[in-house]
């Protein structure tokens, strides 16, 4: 662990992408840098574990999205991380009759219009709620809420027509085979980070920056502010002068939730490598599932939305509770005996997360532009939640972290 300076040229709050984007822009300025880390680990929001002997698991973030475009392809090759290029399981591998083909199809075409409707309602710049584009009484509505959740980590209901279609995706979707949280670990590993490091005070009321944290107290020329949207909003890192604008666009940008399990799989060699198991229920409050990701003896879950928020408050296990339930529901009850909770998140009630990733309410859409900006050419803000076009995202994270330092940097060489 690094121990606390009293004094640096730049302190970056968050160890997550966003703040080791920044130390790797800064490294070589001839600065003295520092990271500050809430947590006893590198990664925030991205974080994998060995579950089990024979599973590994993110807990967080697993996929690069994006992947032609995605800062982290090259840096996972310069690490020597295996990255998995085959397509993700949500695309034509459905496992069993929980949901029929002509159901898919079905399906398929109706969220293809909801995406037209949504595009269309986003050309006349009007950023109203996404659930506006649903046609009224279409049976997959529920459904295609569900993927929202999964996506978005809210309902459409909560979700800016507009920051939508800002989002970009290339459709190329990758993972890493050691675990993206793993990667991150690694990118950061040469930066000088000071764990269990917890920021409460962003004092910039004097000629120097003055942070209080968990640790101690340390000056700065500059700080790089990393940490997710709900901690500003809710004032747990508190600034001084208080910073209100800020404030008021980190509101605007919650962070939704979205949650994954792993269960041990007996006998797996049964069943499909890389499967897709979802039922047509009709309904937004369900789980989606991939069957042996990379082989291995497991089932993942993934939920969103409200109803990961509502099985988070039901207590720890039930997320895997319903998702064996729900598996059995689709598989049949045999399969109970075969599924054994391994981990499972649950990101709300992480202190230092309470959420997933960000996404900007009805109206809020140019709330990111503005939380991105500096203050006083002094204090600087980084974060998925700043990305203009690969928010929700590592490797957006990274980016604007990396963005953030550049604009230290200038900064600094000012006259």
């Amino acid at each position: 662990m690094t121990s606390l300076p009293s004094s640096v040229d730049v302190a970056i709050i968050g160890a997550g992408a966003a703040g080791l984007g920044a130390a790797h822009a800064l490294a070589g300025s001839g600065l003295a840098v520092i990271v500050l880390e809430a947590r006893n680990r590198l990664g925030g929001r991205a974080w994998t574990v060995q579950a089990s002997p024979e599973v590994i698991f993110d807990v967080g973030c697993g996929w690069l999205h994006s992947a032609d475009r995605n800062s982290f392809a090259p840096i996972a090759k310069q690490l020597g991380f295996e990255l998995n290029t085959a397509l993700p399981p949500w695309r034509e591998r459905a496992f069993g009759n929980a949901f029929p083909q002509t159901e898919r199809d079905d399906f398929m075409r109706a969220m293809e219009a909801f995406y037209e409707r949504l595009w269309q309602a986003a050309q006349k710049s009007k950023d109203e709620p996404a659930s506006l584009s649903l046609e009224p009484g279409n049976r997959w509505n529920p459904m295609i809420d569900a993927v929202s959740t999964y996506v978005n980590g809210c309902e459409l209901k909560d979700m800016s027509t507009l920051d939508w279609d800002a989002y970009e995706d290339s459709d190329l979707n990758w993972r890493v085979r050691r675990g993206y949280g793993a990667l991150i670990a690694a990118y950061g590993a040469p930066t000088a980070v000071a764990l269990s490091c917890n920021v409460t005070l962003v004092d910039h009321s004097g000629q120097r920056i003055r942070l209080e944290t968990s640790r101690g107290t340390l000056t700065a020329d500059k700080v790089i502010v990393t940490v997710p949207t709900n901690l500003i909003a809710d004032e747990t890192i508190r600034f001084s002068p208080s910073l209100p604008t800020k404030i008021d666009a980190a509101a605007g940008l919650p962070l939704g939730v979205d949650d994954k399990v792993t269960l041990a799989l007996d006998g797996a060699e049964a069943f499909p490598t890389e499967g897709n198991l979802r039922g047509a229920t009709m309904r937004t409050e369900m789980g989606t599932y991939h069957i042996r990701p990379f082989g291995q003896p497991c089932i993942e879950g993934f939920f969103g939305g409200s109803f990961a928020r509502e099985l988070e408050d039901a207590g720890e296990g039930a997320i895997a509770a319903q998702s064996i339930d729900e598996i059995a529901g689709l598989l049949g009850n045999d399969i109970r005996r075969k599924l054994r909770p391994l981990y499972e998140s649950r990101w709300a009630r992480d202190p230092f997360a309470r959420g997933s990733y960000s996404h900007a309410l009805p109206g809020h859409a140019g709330d990111r532009a503005v939380l991105a900006e500096p203050v006083d050419g002094r204090l600087f803000f980084a974060g998925e939640a700043t990305s203009p076009n690969f928010f929700t995202t590592a490797h957006g994270a990274r980016d604007s972290g990396e963005r953030a330092a550049n604009e230290a940097l200038a900064a600094l060489r000012k006259p």
